[in-house]
């Protein structure tokens, strides 16, 4: 993420219906995935938003993501023969994580959060800048009587994650008590919501699906509501600490076109024995043959903080890149997850090298998530 640098370059940027909310915050906006967003708000800073989401409550808009719909007779059965998850491991009412995939080569396009409402009826929230792809490639296959919908700035979507997000919108009488992965339809300040219990930080949450023309009020009931909760207001740049310590995968540096859920230790969002889904040949053909790299976690072993492109060694033998890159504030330490040869084989607790500015710094191969999450 960068600065933006010019008025003239934030007048081609998409803005969420709460900006006058973060400008009055005090927010430094970056542009992301085609929207110009909060990075991080003054009086606080990255450390600060970032604590208040593993002690106490937090709350992101995340209105750039995506939304899309498919509805139509049969709705569901055509996203599961498109998707990699398998959408009859759950019922209406659940969410899941999955995966558009590349037809041809297995390489993901996105990573989506698919909402099964029912057989006929699908929302889809993906990655902000992959939404019209996914659309077309959907569009592009749907049989008569299936329509795909891209709804991005129809809704605002807000996330209230930490310890305390239950007990805050509790309060404002929305329903808190449904399972991780569940959505259930609520009312707040005027406005018919859907209430997820999902989010991208690792603690419980949820996360709020609110029409675009009721970000504004549904955004002030929570932050006066959330004052006795010490609510912060946080950016993409804590979501993105956040997220890395669980090891949770950025479509674009983790997960990409070049990079298949195979080779992403996400093939665990891959429905293996289904008949049909998007690259199902080639990452069964991949599966079989072992991948040439897989994702990997690393932790600094000295005051090191590694980003992403940096390379990783083994003595002189270049073994791998860096794919995303961060100081931990829960741990203090650099953390990385990075894309590393399977050969030479490399066991957790090794010691890799990243060259970091033209220093060799040591980091320690280690499993994800890098801190004990909430959410299991």
């Amino acid at each position: 993420m960068t600065d933006v640098t010019s008025d003239a370059a934030a007048t081609r940027l998409r803005r969420s219906p709460l900006h006058d909310r973060h400008a009055a915050l005090g927010a430094k906006f970056a542009p992301f995935g085609g929207w110009e967003m909060p990075l991080e708000y003054a009086g606080g800073g990255v450390l600060k938003e970032h604590t208040a989401v593993r002690t106490g409550v937090g709350v992101f808009d995340v209105s750039h993501l995506g939304k899309a719909r498919v509805v139509g007779p049969g709705a569901a059965e055509f996203v599961n023969a498109c998707l990699s998850n398998d959408l009859r491991r759950i019922s209406p009412g659940q969410a899941q994580y999955t995966l558009c995939c590349d037809e041809a080569t297995g390489g993901v396009v996105d990573d989506i959060i698919a909402y099964l409402h029912a057989d006929d009826h699908v929302f889809l929230i993906p990655n902000a800048a992959n939404t019209a792809e996914v659309v077309r490639r959907l569009r592009a296959v749907a049989p008569q009587g299936i329509v795909v919908t891209d709804e991005h700035e129809a809704y605002a979507v807000l996330a209230v994650q930490g310890p305390r997000s239950a007990e805050l919108l509790g309060e404002l009488g929305l329903p808190t008590d449904h399972g991780y992965m569940s959505f259930r339809p609520a009312t707040l300040a005027g406005a018919e919501l859907t209430v997820c219990r999902t989010g991208y930080t690792g603690e419980l949450g949820y996360e709020l699906v609110v029409p675009a023309g009721h970000a504004v009020a549904v955004w002030d009931a929570l932050t006066a509501a959330g004052a006795a909760y010490e609510l912060r207001a946080c950016g993409l740049a804590a979501r993105d600490t956040l997220r890395t310590e669980m090891g949770y995968p950025l479509h674009g540096q983790d997960l990409s076109l070049e990079i298949t859920p195979v080779q992403g230790r996400s093939g665990w969002a891959v429905g293996w024995d289904k008949p049909a889904f998007w690259g199902r040949d080639a990452l069964l053909a991949e599966k079989a043959a072992g991948a040439a790299r897989t994702l990997r976690g690393l932790e600094a072993v000295d005051r090191a903080i590694p980003r992403p492109g940096m390379a990783v060694y083994v003595g002189d033998e270049r073994v791998g890149v860096v794919t995303s890159g961060t100081f931990s504030p829960t741990k203090k330490q650099g953390i990385a997850l990075a894309l590393i040869d399977t050969a030479p084989k490399l066991a957790d607790g090794d010691t890799v090298e990243v060259d970091i500015r033209g220093r060799r710094a040591p980091l320690r191969l280690t499993r994800p998530p890098f801190v004990t999450p909430s959410v299991r």
